[in-house]
């Protein structure tokens, strides 16, 4: 997924779940999203976390 769609993906999973996501790179231009505690991978890796409660 592009990095835009993957910032507007988390962004929304953040807000209607009320739980932290990250986004982060997932291979070759690739960027992924999931639930900050189930997130096990490089934390270099990492591009940003939207926290719903700050």
């Amino acid at each position: 997924m592009s990095q835009a769609l993957a910032f507007a993906n988390a962004w929304n999973l953040a807000t209607t779940l009320m739980v932290c996501v990250v986004v982060f790179r997932a291979g070759a231009g690739a960027y992924a999203v999931m639930e900050s505690t189930e997130y096990d991978g490089d934390p270099a890796a990492i591009l940003v976390e939207f926290d719903p409660f700050e």
